[in-house]
Parts: C-alpha cells; structure tokens; sequence
C-alpha cells in the first residue's frame, strides 16, 4: 500500500450541511435558527457580552475593568533592613547576589533600594534605583551607592 492510496473509513468524512437552499436540500424554511427574533434575523449577531439590556455584568465590577502597561518598568524592591540583616560589613551587595539569596524572586528585573529600616554598618550598593532616603541611609553609615 502506498500513501497515495490511503483513504479515509467509509462515513468518516462528511460535507457540511449547506442551510438556507430550499426545502428539498433538508435546511430550507428557517435555516436552523427559528421563528422571528433577534437571533433569527442577517447581520452580525449580538456583541460578546451582551445580556439582553441587563446591565451587563462587566459594568458592574469597575474594579475588574483595566489593561497592564506593557511599557511599565517593574522593579524588584529591597529594603535597608534586608541589607542590614543579611550582609555583613564592608561587603559589595549585587543584584545576581540578591537574587541567589532569595531576596529577590526575578533576577532579570532591575533593583530598587528603598530606605525602610536602618543601616549600621558600611556597604557598597550596585543597584539599578535608589530612594533619596536609602541613598542617604547608605553613604550616612559610611557606605557608597554604584547605580547600575
């Protein structure tokens, strides 16, 4: 047997049924959509979402309505309390460094140090953003900011 000559099982194949051409062709009167109404009539049908002028339920929940920003620049955010708990003085902090740590989830966003808690010891701090308080914070105990 070759494959040229392979062949569906008999019934396996079947044209599709062209309504709407007359009583004999087996789809004729109405086509399969009815007597009268809305969904009966040409045209485009209803738009998705529609409710029959029932205040849809999409107006109803303002809160769920909205887009996310393609463009908008997510950054993975360390506090000073962290660096505080976690390095040891004199150390140079990195974002791949903060990422194998755990702190932070995703190492491919950029870093932003915010200026919660406080700093006892010097650090350098390679980081893609800082917070005017975390900058001071930093060089306040003695550290040095490096931005990425």
């Amino acid at each position: 047997m070759m494959e040229h000559e392979i062949s569906p099982p008999q019934g396996a194949r079947r044209n599709r049924k062209r309504v709407g051409r007359g009583d004999s062709a087996g789809g004729g009167s109405y086509a399969g959509r009815g007597m009268k109404g809305q969904k009966s009539r040409s045209g485009p049908g209803l738009r998705p979402g529609f409710e029959g002028g029932q205040m849809p339920l999409i107006k109803g929940l303002p809160m769920k309505r909205g887009f996310n920003n393609r463009y908008k620049t997510y950054y993975a955010l360390v506090d000073i309390n962290t660096l505080q708990e976690r390095f040891a003085a004199d150390t140079r902090v990195t974002p791949e460094m903060l990422h194998q740590l755990g702190i932070i989830r995703r190492a491919r966003r950029p870093v932003k140090v915010v200026g919660d808690g406080e700093l006892g010891h010097p650090l350098t701090v390679a980081a893609h953003k800082f917070t005017a308080s975390a900058r001071a914070k930093i060089e306040a105990a003695g550290g040095s900011i490096e931005e990425l």
